[in-house]
């Protein structure tokens, strides 16, 4: 099984992770949260039927594939939302939750 490269940044109020994939459409994605980790799965299609001993040259990954990435935080999957724009990058906003405080509780009567 292949993988993708991705780009994960901090802006605003979200993290971002950014994978460049051509050849897929967002149908062919399915992207799963659970709790810190984010995976990304898919299959890229090659319809060519061009024989193996006709390549020159073969470096693009033709399949399945998934990437997995442990994000800082626990993540709430009804937040998280995912874009794919029309020149092939996958964006998913994952929004930062806020970390709760710790509070010292006194005894009281």
């Amino acid at each position: 099984m292949g993988q993708i490269a991705v780009d994960i940044y901090e802006q605003d109020d979200y993290y971002i992770i950014r994978a460049p994939i051509a050849g897929v459409r967002m149908s062919d994605l399915d992207i799963e949260v659970d709790d810190r980790v984010v995976t990304i799965r898919g299959s890229r299609k090659n319809n060519d039927t061009i024989p193996e001993n006709q390549f020159y040259l073969q470096e693009c990954f033709w399949g399945d594939f998934s990437r997995s990435v442990t994000m800082p935080c626990s993540v709430d999957p009804r937040k998280v939302k995912a874009t794919f724009s029309k020149d092939c990058v996958l964006k998913i906003l994952i929004p930062k939750e806020e970390r709760v405080k710790i509070v010292r509780i006194s005894e009281g009567i």
